[in-house]
């Protein structure tokens, strides 16, 4: 009888455990759920958020924002194209979370960011890009600072396969600019010709803007397309119970 007992407990013991395992909390411990949607402590909370998220939650399929990887990165302009490849973009981590709203009803969330940014990588470029020929191949730095992006996010909610309520990314649209300053460090865009390279170079750091604005679009385009991408991972793994202490919606 005793024995009976015994196992009868131990099966007990084994349920509860299994039990809590799958009701155990799924988000990191960097995340700290607002109890309200109150702008304050949306920042605060995405504050505490960005420096750990950014470095990736490999065990729930979420990759490393900081850095990130540029593995081919074409740029088709009128009369140049450029490439770049085996690169990558720091600095996302310690960006500056300037605004945070959270319009639940309506499925709107809007995220205000300032941002330096540091791009590393080879590149090859064929063409005219303004006044100049360009036939370059080489290494490529692009140093962007205080760059602020604006992003607007129409957002979803669902339910996965266990019954919990998540966030889900609908579709986006943002708008940035570029900054206070944008430094070019650029080897050999002109083959052979480190003096003539020089020059080029030289020009485009002296007229960033008008050169940024010539090609930039593409690759914040690229960038603002992983972090969402990124964003949808994470909002797949965790339910949103563990992210918001705020009634979800009627859906």
């Amino acid at each position: 009888m005793r024995e009976r007992y015994v196992l009868v407990f131990s099966l007990l013991a084994v349920a509860t455990s299994f039990v809590g395992d799958c009701s155990a909390r799924i988000a990191p411990d960097f995340i700290h759920p607002c109890n309200t949607t109150e702008p304050a402590c949306l920042v605060q909370a995405t504050k505490d958020a960005i420096p750990e998220f950014s470095k990736g939650l490999p065990h729930l399929g979420v990759p490393s924002l900081d850095p990130f990887v540029v593995d081919d990165l074409p740029i088709q302009l009128p009369g140049i194209k450029v490439t770049f490849f085996d690169g990558k973009a720091t600095g996302l981590r310690k960006c500056e979370v300037l605004n945070v709203e959270a319009f639940l009803e309506k499925n709107i969330f809007n995220l205000e960011v300032k941002c330096n940014i540091t791009i590393k990588g080879k590149y090859t470029a064929v063409g005219r890009l303004l006044l100049f020929p360009i036939n370059g191949e080489g290494d490529a730095k692009i140093k962007i600072v205080n760059s602020v992006i604006k992003m607007n996010i129409k957002t979803k909610y669902f339910k996965d396969n266990d019954g919990r309520d998540h966030f889900g990314i609908k579709s986006y649209k943002y708008t940035f600019d570029y900054g206070e300053r944008i430094f070019y460090t650029i080897t050999n865009l002109f083959k052979g010709n480190p003096e003539l390279s020089n020059t080029v170079l030289n020009f485009l750091n002296e007229n960033w803007r008008i050169v940024t604005e010539e090609f930039g679009q593409p690759v914040v385009d690229y960038a603002i397309n992983v972090t969402i991408s990124t964003a949808k991972k994470f909002f797949d793994a965790v339910p949103y119970d563990e992210l918001l202490y705020v009634p979800i919606p009627k859906y």
